[in-house]
């Protein structure tokens, strides 16, 4: 037995686990999203657009992740409103802007906007809910 005796006689197992502290379910949240943006990222490689597929998957995930984060004001139609805003501003940013093209790897750019993205929505969200909310969280 790996454990050792206190002064109080009490022996500790080093192997067992804390048992004060409560098991909490697996959140596969960050499995789920993976599983969502497959796909996207395959259709957009089999059309050719790799670069494009990787951008979409990076900014999509940033915002389903934050949309998980306030996941508690999901029972508020200011909340999906605001959350459809935000992804039709996107549309454009895909189609319209101009990525660059060369030896830069997608990600050196990507991840950047998709940090910033995912600030941004957590923002409006938080804004929206200063607006909107009788009594903001």
């Amino acid at each position: 037995m790996l454990g050792f005796s206190n002064p109080l006689g009490i022996t500790v197992n080093m192997l067992d686990r804390d048992p004060s502290k409560d098991k909490e379910p697996t959140d596969y949240t960050g499995l789920k999203i993976g599983a969502v943006l497959i796909p996207v990222f395959l259709l957009f490689a089999f059309l050719g657009k790799a670069d494009m597929g990787l951008t979409v998957c990076i900014v999509s995930g940033m915002i389903i992740l934050a949309i998980k984060l306030r996941w508690n004001l999901r029972k508020h139609v200011w909340f999906w409103a605001t959350i459809i805003f935000i992804l039709a501003l996107h549309v454009p940013l895909f189609f319209i802007v101009r990525w660059p093209q060369g030896n830069v790897p997608t990600l050196a750019y990507t991840l950047p906007v998709g940090i910033a993205d995912f600030v941004i929505i957590l923002g409006a969200v938080g804004l929206a809910e200063k607006f909107f909310s009788p009594n903001p969280l």
